[in-house]
């Protein structure tokens, strides 16, 4: 075991030093949990040259983007710091279950380290050290860990697991919470105060004012493990839905789309959240959030993705200052296509109801590891009152109320109750709104306040 070649602070050293077979870290956002273990790696590696030896690690991680990160950003770097030559390699890794995007260098004396998407099916396909990267988030992480463990159950191996705390519906919390004494000392736990403390520079006020928002700090900062009892889409159902293809509107097959409309002007965000159904699962093909623009700019941009997507039916946020977008949308769109609703209470349980359920029954795909967007899904709460009667809300802050959640379940609930225009009629001939010259000047509208 070498010493570092890179400085470390003090609890980057403790788990850089401790090189027992097993072990499992807790750290608070941005402490450097990735960086460091990449160290340790390729220190591992450099050793095994040293000594005539190769070694063999996996890194999974929640999904390319981050396999990617982990690689371009710990492993390459310091492969260079220790002046190794590296072969660089990228190729498509086959599975049973499909087919991965793999990363992967191969060190001098024939080490290799391979990073790839975390699932079932490539956590089963080495026999190799593993590392598990944000492990909190990975998308079925107990059949992940069904498929692990006994991979690296063959004598020698080492695991290395990192996250920061996403609920306690996941594998990552039993491993962190058990008696067990295999993990149970082997644990490291640092939250921001003590990684400031042994020297990250960090302004915790400053993050913690700009965050604002005190179930996340807890979280992501102190290592809270929130409780996901009256969260009402917990961490694990969002996980579940992830998918790398969604959120990507280059990848409209053109099939029937479903758009739910939350109305804000002020503090709260104005969304449109487009769904298109492909097969019978919901896809998330394109978000628009703004944020205190005029009501011209609401029209243009709900304009522009009815222009551009085949929709059949909008939901939209008829409450207070919603009224009149609704009106002037059935007077664009066709009262056949647009549906106003109310958020009162037992609507937002239906809404809620709905939206849940294609969580629950993975009928819905969301685009994969938006920060924003997960804390928004988890923001709803369900509350009961004192009289015995479910509530469904969220507080309000600088990134909303939810928006983005309500505008998700709109549209699912347009899609549940789709009521088709009749056969042969078209929108468009009731309106001018999409011709060629219509289109263009809304699109110059959208461009124009967004500068």
């Amino acid at each position: 075991m070498n010493m570092p070649v890179v400085p470390l602070y003090g609890y980057q050293q403790r788990w850089f030093l401790d090189r027992s077979r097993f072990k499992i870290g807790m750290f608070a956002r941005q402490t450097g949990k990735t960086f460091t273990t990449c160290l340790e790696i390729v220190d591992d590696c450099f050793e095994a040259i040293s000594r005539g030896r190769r070694e063999r690690w996996v890194i999974l991680s929640r999904g390319e983007r981050q396999a990617k990160e982990a690689m371009d950003e710990g492993i390459k770097r310091h492969c260079q710091a220790y002046n190794l030559a590296v072969t660089n390699l990228e190729y498509d890794w086959r599975g049973d279950e499909g087919s991965y995007r793999a990363l992967e260098v191969e060190l001098p004396g024939g080490s290799k380290i391979t990073a790839l998407p975390a699932n079932p099916d490539t956590a089963r396909g080495f026999s190799a050290n593993v590392y598990l990267d944000e492990f909190a988030i990975h998308q079925d992480s107990r059949a992940i860990w069904g498929s692990l463990f006994p991979v690296v159950s063959k004598r020698g191996l080492k695991l290395r697991i990192t996250s920061t705390p996403k609920g306690k519906g996941n594998k990552f919390y039993d491993l962190m919470t058990t008696a067990d004494s295999v993990w149970a000392d082997h644990r490291h736990v640092v939250d921001i105060h003590q990684a400031v403390a042994e020297g990250l520079d960090r302004d915790i006020d400053e993050l913690r004012r700009g965050l604002n928002d005190d179930d996340l700090w807890a979280q992501e900062y102190e290592l809270h493990w929130l409780d996901e009892a009256s969260a009402w889409l917990s961490y694990d159902l969002i996980n579940g839905v992830e998918h790398p293809d969604a959120g990507r509107p280059e990848l409209y097959q053109g099939g029937p789309c479903y758009i739910g409309n939350d109305i804000g002007a002020r503090r709260d965000l104005w969304v449109a959240w487009v769904w298109e159904l492909v097969g019978d699962v919901l896809w998330e093909r394109e978000i628009v959030t703004l944020k205190r623009k005029k009501f011209a700019e609401h029209d243009a941009v709900l304009d522009e993705l009815v222009g551009r997507y085949d929709v059949r039916r909008l939901a939209i946020d008829q409450t207070g200052m919603g009224e009149k977008p609704v009106e002037d949308a059935k007077r664009r769109y066709g009262e056949h296509r647009v549906e106003g609703v109310l958020f009162t209470g037992p609507n937002k349980i239906q809404l809620g109801t709905i939206g849940k359920q294609g969580f629950e029954d993975r009928k819905v795909r969301i685009r994969q590891g938006d920060k924003e967007l997960r804390a928004d899904l988890h923001k709803l709460r369900k509350t009961v009152t004192t009289l015995g009667h479910v509530r469904l809300d969220a507080e309000s802050d600088e990134a909303g109320h939810a928006d983005r959640a309500w505008a998700a379940f709109l549209g699912q609930y347009a899609a549940h109750n789709p009521m088709q225009p009749p056969a042969g009629h078209s929108v468009a001939a009731n309106s001018d709104i999409y011709t060629p010259q219509a289109m263009g000047n809304r699109r110059r509208l959208i461009m124009n306040q967004r500068r």
